[in-house]
């Protein structure tokens, strides 16, 4: 659980979910999941922040069943794809979910 206070120190990092997410034109709700994935784990390094906020939003994406890949939302991010693959089971199931079999 994050507090309220994080929202307004990470504003402009949430800044950047809001401006992929109009990109990709994703879901209120799967921006929604991707910030509170993001705030429930902010890394201290400013340079590991586009990864996160990247697989936070991939993450998003598939708790709210909508689809993109992995290379387009890293691509969006300005990172590798290999930011999210490394990362997106363990955020997955952080989140308290199962990843898919596939």
């Amino acid at each position: 659980m994050h507090k309220a206070k994080d929202h307004i120190d990470q504003l402009e990092w949430i800044s950047e979910i809001d401006r992929v997410s109009k990109e990709l034109g994703i879901s209120d709700r799967a921006k929604s999941y991707a910030v509170e994935i993001y705030l429930s784990d902010i890394p201290e390094m400013d340079r590991s922040k586009p990864a996160a906020i990247a697989t936070g939003i991939y993450v998003g994406l598939l708790i709210a069943g909508e689809e993109r890949s992995q290379q387009e939302v890293a691509e969006k991010m300005g990172v590798s794809r290999l930011a999210i693959q490394g990362r997106w089971k363990f955020t997955l199931r952080n989140a308290g979910f199962d990843p898919p079999s596939w």
